[in-house]
C-alpha cells in the first residue's frame, strides 16, 4: 500500500491541562508526552482495552477534520446530544490531499444519522430505501456500498457492531474497493476478523500509550485464539468461580 491519502499525522499543538479529564486518558497522555501520531497506512486500525481513549481520539480527529460529531459527512448539521469531547480543539492534522468524499460512523449516534438523512429527503443517495427501515446491519451495509464514492476519508468507529461475520468479511470487501479508489480509512475496532486486512497499520491503545503492532501481537488474536483452540477449557475456568 501506498502512504495515506489524507491525513499524515495528528499533533497536539494545544497543550491539555492536568486538571482537564482528558489528561487522565492513556491516548491523551501518549500525545502530551510524544506530541504527534503518526499514520503510515491508508487503513488504520485503533484497538485496546475499554477505557484507553480509541474512540475518544477518533472522534477527536473526525470533528478536527470537519465532520459532524454525531456521525455523517461534512454537510450534516445536527446534534441531539452534544457529547463529545473538547479534545479536537487541542490537535492539528496534517493534510497530504483533499478529499472528494468522506464520512464519520459512530454506531452508537447511527440512529440519529438515519433520522437525519430521511429529514434532507437524501434517501436516493443510500440505496433509496430508508435506513430506518433496515436492520442496523443492512443500513450500515447500504450506507457503505451506497454513500461510500472513493477518494475520500472514512472514519468508523466500532463498525463491527452492527455486523454478522459474514457481512463484515463483505465490508472488508468494499474497503478493499474503496482503497483502491484512492480512499483512507480510520477505524477503531474490536474484532480480530477485521483488523486482519492487509498491509493495515495496527495502533494498540494501553496504559502505556500508543504503539505499533502486528496482527498476531494484538490481545484481540491472542484471546481469541486460545479461546477457539480450547474453548471448554477457558470456560470451565471463568465458570467455576
Amino acid at each position: 500500500m501506498s502512504s495515506p491519502r489524507y491525513i499524515r499525522d495528528v499533533t497536539l499543538t494545544l497543550p491539555v491541562s492536568k486538571e482537564s479529564y482528558l489528561s487522565q486518558i492513556p491516548a491523551v497522555q501518549h500525545l502530551m508526552t510524544n506530541k504527534r501520531l503518526l499514520l503510515t497506512s491508508p487503513v488504520t486500525f485503533f484497538v485496546g482495552e475499554n477505557g484507553t481513549g480509541k474512540s475518544t481520539l477518533l472522534e477527536a480527529i473526525a470533528v478536527a477534520y470537519g465532520f459532524n460529531a454525531e456521525g455523517g459527512t461534512k454537510n450534516f448539521q445536527f446534534s441531539t446530544n452534544s457529547s463529545h469531547s473538547e479534545l479536537y480543539k487541542h490537535l492539528s492534522l496534517l493534510k497530504a490531499a483533499y478529499a472528494k468524499d468522506g464520512f464519520f460512523l459512530r454506531a452508537e449516534s447511527f440512529y440519529n444519522v438515519a433520522s437525519y438523512v430521511d429529514e434532507v429527503n437524501a434517501v436516493d443517495s443510500y440505496g433509496g430505501t430508508s435506513l430506518h427501515c433496515q436492520s442496523h446491519g443492512e443500513s450500515f451495509l447500504a450506507l457503505v456500498q451506497n454513500r461510500f464514492s472513493g477518494n475520500g476519508l472514512y472514519i468508523l468507529d466500532e463498525p463491527e457492531a452492527a455486523l454478522s461475520p459474514l457481512r463484515l468479511l463483505t465490508l472488508m470487501g468494499e474497503i478493499d474497493i474503496l482503497v483502491k479508489n484512492n480512499s483512507q480509512f480510520l477505524i477503531a475496532t474490536h474484532s480480530p476478523m477485521l483488523m486482519m486486512f492487509p498491509n493495515a497499520e495496527i495502533l494498540e491503545f494501553s496504559e502505556k500509550g500508543i504503539k505499533s503492532v502486528s496482527y498476531k501481537q494484538t490481545e484481540h488474536y491472542r484471546i481469541t485464539r486460545s479461546f477457539l483452540e480450547n474453548p471448554e477449557k477457558i470456560l470451565k475456568h471463568l465458570l467455576s468461580r
